[in-house]
């Protein structure tokens, strides 16, 4: 008995506080060399990264098999049903005891199937104990901690592992405490998947409302009730075309002329035209990047890098800073509210517009800028396009995949994008956030759902290691008697193995002398 954990946690008195060692085998797996190794056959390998959450991964394409060899085989850790497997070596320790899976099947087309030295097993007697007790012991919170008080390093070795305290009840209570958590997590699991369910309509919805919005679908009723009152877009093109001309001072570059033949059909009034028509398309550059850029943990002036642009949002956490002199010296890489920033290297399509909050920003790396004049062009109006569908779909047939997937600045100025009048950019964004305000707003529900759920969940296993999510039968025979008959049986068992073990050395020892 684990008399301090005891000490902790009051337990019915028909229960006991074995360690796991008390109730059956706990082993770590073997990890093969690479010779023996195969790709394929019927001795499966399940490996650490086959245990994907609570179950594994049975991938008949992968890799993981062994040689049929007896002087492997041998060697190695054999998986059965009813097993229980826990990571047992991380990079962290703690990530050591995150997966927990109860082995329910396995897969008929393995003749064997083994684990590798960074998986714990535990094996019981299903006689004695129920499996799943184990299983969801473990996975729960309070196991969790068992589990960490016992991990050295970044590991958890098996004479540790057996020192584990488990609560134990009576064999008739430990199915019925088996059978009510599974009842209550089959409720709570059609809950969750519902919600997650509502989660990707959400998705969908959102993505029909840019759709529509960029079909002129959103603004079709009011754009004819205005229609005396809107300008053509191609009018509207040709001012910022002539702002920008004055503007550059004779250093204005004209883009190649579009094609729209192949584009899809837009609303009467509406045009086709390139991101580099409507704004100017920047970076920070290379040598401002390599010569002057020395980062530091806090500043007067925040580094805009792509880790800051999401979808959609902008995420103002994780900066880097520089000083107001570095940023000073490097005008065209300021910042100053209103920009739209585009992530062009590694997560690419992912678009956000900076907020004009008062902080000093600067340009930072892998990160491009579009400028516009808030009085000729939205940019929320381009934004929204970059995040529908079909923007997403332009981005990802733009980009050029070398080592990574990357954007130039001249393929972001050639991007073709659809426009409409200034008035009605700002009802489409109007109407687009209204919208998706109430999606937004639904899905933090549906995520403070999830949320509850997963306390629930948390909740379930407490109570039932605490004897109180089902009623004590005195009827029971009281987990110490059932521990005794265990460590006895057990007992023999070991006796009768190393019985034996000794037989088969004194034949060999024999038949040597008989050569």
């Amino acid at each position: 008995m684990n008399v301090e954990m005891a000490n902790t946690t009051e337990l019915p008195s028909s229960w006991a506080w074995p360690g796991l060692g008390e109730i059956g085998e706990v082993n770590l797996g073997k990890t093969p060399r690479k010779t023996q190794y195969t790709n394929g056959g019927g001795l499966k390998i399940v490996k650490f990264r086959d245990i994907v959450g609570d179950s594994i991964f049975w991938d008949e394409n992968d890799k993981g098999f062994v040689v049929d060899s007896e002087s492997v085989t041998t060697q190695l850790c054999q998986l059965d049903k009813g097993d229980v497997l826990v990571t047992a070596s991380a990079h962290s320790s703690e990530h050591i005891g995150k997966k927990v899976v109860y082995v329910s099947t396995i897969p008929q087309r393995y003749n064997k199937v083994f684990f590798v030295g960074e998986l714990l097993r535990i094996r019981v007697d299903e006689d004695c104990i129920n499996p799943r007790m184990v299983y969801y012991y473990l996975s729960s919170h309070n196991g969790y901690k068992a589990i960490q008080d016992h991990v050295r390093g970044v590991h958890l070795i098996a004479s540790e592992a057996r020192k584990i305290p488990l609560p134990l009840p009576p064999l008739p209570e430990q199915h019925r405490i088996v059978a009510k958590i599974e009842e209550l997590f089959t409720r709570l699991d059609a809950g969750v998947e519902a919600l997650k369910k509502a989660k990707a309509q959400l998705k969908r919805y959102r993505q029909s409302v840019l759709k529509y919005a960029f079909e002129g679908k959103l603004t079709e009723q009011w754009r004819e009730a205005h229609r005396h009152e809107l300008e053509p877009a191609s009018t509207l093109l040709a001012r910022i075309k002539q702002e920008r001309r004055q503007a550059a001072k004779g250093r204005h570059k004209e883009l190649p002329p579009l094609d729209t033949s192949d584009l899809p059909q837009l609303p009467e009034r509406w045009a086709w035209t390139r991101v580099g028509n409507i704004g100017e398309v920047t970076k920070l550059a290379g040598f401002e990047f390599t010569k002057y850029f020395k980062y530091k943990d806090s500043g007067p002036v925040r580094v805009v890098r792509g880790l800051n642009i999401g979808h959609g949002q902008f995420k103002a956490s994780n900066f880097k800073y520089i000083d107001a002199s570095i940023s000073d010296a490097l005008p065209r890489s300021q910042l100053h509210g209103g920009e739209l920033l585009i992530a062009y290297v590694g997560t690419l399509g992912t678009a956000a517009i900076l907020p004009r909050d008062g902080h000093r920003y600067h340009l930072g790396p892998n990160v491009g800028k579009v400028v516009m004049n808030d009085d000729l062009f939205d940019a929320r109006f381009l934004l929204s396009f970059f995040i529908s569908s079909a923007g997403q779909h332009l981005i990802s047939t733009t980009s050029k995949a070398v080592t990574q997937s990357s954007l130039s600045m001249q393929q972001i100025r050639l991007m073709v994008v659809p426009t409409a009048s200034l008035a009605e950019q700002h009802r489409i964004v109007e109407e687009i956030e209204r919208r998706l305000s109430v999606a937004d707003e639904i899905e933090r529900t549906v995520d403070r759902s999830l949320t509850q759920a997963e306390r629930l969940r948390r909740s379930i296993l407490k109570r039932a290691f605490e004897g109180k999510l089902v009623p004590q039968d005195p009827n029971d025979e009281p987990a110490e008697k059932l521990l005794e008959r265990i460590i006895e049986e057990r007992a023999k068992q070991q006796a009768t193995a190393q019985s034996t073990k000794v037989s088969k050395k004194r034949l060999a020892t024999q038949e040597m002398k008989l050569m």
